[in-house]
């Protein structure tokens, strides 16, 4: 429920308004270099501060507390956890009778039968996006030969960020976004056909992320508007190189070595000032309703990193998984490429 990846598998846990949230990972290999600045960076771009993101900062100073010894992975599970210290619940108190709308809030109170943590989202929240953050640092180095990048390409529909931004103040309102990620440096035959295929396994994590909306690859929904002759892509060389890259770098559910190329689209944040109705469970009437507290304007514009984490735990558990069959299935067969 809280684990995902099969060789490289990272389990999140935590909540909002807790003491801390934290990730732990198996089947690191022994001897990757890793120090804790390793994690400054990416943990720097995930954090709050930007125009139209968030008031509450957080140090996420990471707290290694297994499987890192003398600056390299141990072999064992890796366990990192981030405090919580900038937390108001008080801002959650007041409105517990009134599940947000948009927000988890409703469909927790029922299946948890009241007892979940609901201050900020409780499990629910974007804040453990943070160990995911840091999970996916040590995916990154596992896949040394690639380079992933997640950039903002659309904000309330601009795409120009500023303007988007503008439309959201100017409405007083909150707005989504759109992510391109992009990868180089794939080898052909990552991923498996159907349940496992390496669509099927970022769109899952993807999906995963706290307002991530859609997802598609390639030309994507374009595709659906072109001939077959038009989208299928040429193949150039033996090496896999096609003229266009119209199905985003993923054939039959596998890399072909072409680059990764993906888009996902980002809802508006659900906490909006704006005034809304919902359902007051304790009266039982419908009322009106803001949302109080300090919340992202846009949370597209912290999610690019987000993005790539997502993105590289999914390809290093595949490259791992690849060399695990390759090494028990057929020892005759060639490493991937």
């Amino acid at each position: 429920m809280n684990s995902f990846g099969r060789i490289f598998r990272v389990h999140i846990f935590g909540e909002s308004h807790g003491p801390c949230v934290g990730v732990t990972i198996d089947g690191c290999p022994p001897g990757l270099p890793l120090e804790e600045t390793d994690f400054t960076p990416d943990l720097e771009r995930r954090k709050a501060g930007a125009k139209g993101t968030t008031p509450r900062k957080e140090d996420d100073i990471p707290h290694v507390k297994s499987g890192i010894f003398n600056g390299h992975a141990t072999g064992a599970p890796i366990t990192i956890l981030f405090d919580n210290n900038n937390t108001r619940s008080g801002d959650y108190e007041k409105q517990r009778a009134t599940p947000r709308p948009g927000h988890a809030d409703f469909v927790a109170h029922h299946k948890y039968g009241g007892f979940e943590d609901y201050r900020g989202g409780g499990h629910f929240s974007a804040r453990l996006t943070t160990g995911i953050v840091a999970a996916g640092v040590i995916a990154k180095k596992l896949l040394a030969q690639a380079t992933i990048t997640a950039v903002i390409a659309e904000v309330a529909g601009e795409p120009d960020q500023e303007r988007g931004l503008q439309r959201a103040i100017d409405a007083k309102d909150t707005v989504g976004g759109i992510i391109e990620c992009r990868a180089t440096g794939l080898p052909i035959g990552l991923g498996e056909p159907f349940w496992d295929s390496a669509e099927s396994l970022l769109a899952h994590a993807m999906m995963a992320i706290p307002a991530v909306r859609g997802i598609e690859f390639g030309t994507g929904f374009a595709a659906a508007r072109m001939f077959g002759s038009e989208h299928n892509d040429a193949i150039l060389d033996a090496e896999g190189h096609t003229r266009t890259n119209h199905a985003g770098g993923i054939v039959g559910g596998i890399t072909n070595g072409n680059e990764l190329v993906f888009r996902i689209a980002i809802k508006p944040t659900s906490s909006t000032p704006k005034e809304q109705q919902t359902l007051n469970w304790e009266t039982g009437q419908v009322e009106p309703f803001s949302v109080k507290g300090r919340h992202d304007l846009c949370v597209a514009l912290r999610a690019p990193v987000i993005v790539e984490a997502m993105t590289a735990i999914v390809l290093a558990d595949l490259l791992m998984l690849e060399a695990a069959n390759r090494s028990a299935n057929n020892p005759h067969l060639a490493p991937p490429r």
